[in-house]
């Protein structure tokens, strides 16, 4: 039984990160208006049939800040949860700053997908798109990698997508 304790704790803690964590990794995006872009999407396959995670580095060259204010899906309902003193917080908004980027990542900010229309699979893709205050909306195809996928660090200039 002893034996079980590792696998069991490791794929425990996989199944945390997958449902609201990890940093950002490889997926494709588009250009909205005002310079907004999207670099690093990704989804860890989900664990579960009705939820997953899903993170991506929003990045704003323009000079004026901007508002992520809503997310839509093609597989299911999307919000944006803020992980503040171990406790996922569901947010309305969040600012983008002028010159700066957005990090959706591990134990922060990230996306959660309810309602799972369909279980999305490793090499797999799911389209989101992004809605702001003043850009126009960005569709992001994310992959979907493996449940415990964790990113490479982010470089100091986030190579973006989409152009």
């Amino acid at each position: 039984m002893r034996r079980f304790a590792v696998p069991v704790a490791v794929l425990s803690g996989a199944l945390v990160l997958a449902g609201c964590g990890s940093d950002s990794g490889s997926g494709s995006g588009s250009e909205g208006g005002g310079g907004i872009t999207v670099a690093r999407a990704y989804m860890p396959q989900p664990v579960s049939d009705d939820m997953a995670a899903g993170f991506l580095t929003i990045v704003n060259d323009s000079g004026t800040k901007d508002e992520l204010t809503s997310v839509t899906s093609d597989v299911g309902e999307v919000t944006v949860h803020e992980t503040v003193g171990g406790a996922m917080e569901e947010v309305a908004r969040l600012s983008v700053p002028a010159h700066g980027q957005l990090v959706f990542k591990s134990g922060g900010t990230h996306l959660m997908f309810d309602k799972l229309k369909r279980k999305p699979k490793q090499g797999q893709t799911v389209s989101v798109e992004l809605h702001f205050a003043q850009s126009d909306p960005v569709v992001v195809k994310m992959p979907v990698e493996s449940a415990t996928y964790v990113p490479k660090t982010i470089p100091k200039t986030i190579p973006k997508t989409g152009h």
